[in-house]
């Protein structure tokens, strides 16, 4: 690769002196040497200290029969800093809309207390590029102007 087209910066970023190319992507390597991918390292969710995988989050999501289309990105909170946020397209045919809460319980039975969402918004569609891939910074964008939740909305 010889770099980004017209972005000096981004080039800079992530092709380093040290022979690297730096993805943004975080994995693990196994034992047997396969490298699994979990997660961009700027989709990670920090929340009281712990690291949730936004990934993680949406395939437990894309397992409710209801669910079309999912992503999970940060939302701000006062306390614990930052909270898992979902965005789900559902299924056609799915009525009457399933309650946020029956969406936070299903996740809450299949994942770790700090991974669940906080808050559950559901849309006709997912935004996406013309590419197709869902535009996380778009939804980023807008859990931000929700703001952080109320101490008493917290489950």
């Amino acid at each position: 690769m010889l770099g980004y087209l017209k972005n000096p910066e981004a080039t800079s970023k992530c092709m380093r002196e040290d022979g690297w190319l730096y993805t943004g992507d975080v994995g693990v390597m196994h034992p047997d040497g396969y490298l699994e991918i979990k997660d961009r390292s700027k989709d990670i969710i920090i929340t009281g200290g712990e690291n949730v995988s936004s990934v993680e989050v949406e395939s437990v999501l894309y397992s409710n029969p209801a669910v079309n289309e999912a992503a999970v990105v940060a939302q701000p909170d006062d306390y614990w800093g930052e909270t898992p946020c979902a965005f789900l397209s559902l299924k056609e045919g799915v009525c009457p809309k399933p309650p946020e809460y029956e969406m936070i319980e299903f996740c809450r039975a299949r994942l770790p207390h700090y991974m669940v969402p906080k808050t559950v918004v559901f849309m006709a569609e997912l935004p996406k590029t013309a590419t197709g891939k869902v535009q996380k910074f778009t939804l980023r964008d807008i859990a931000y102007k929700m703001g952080p939740l109320a101490a008493t909305s917290r489950m």
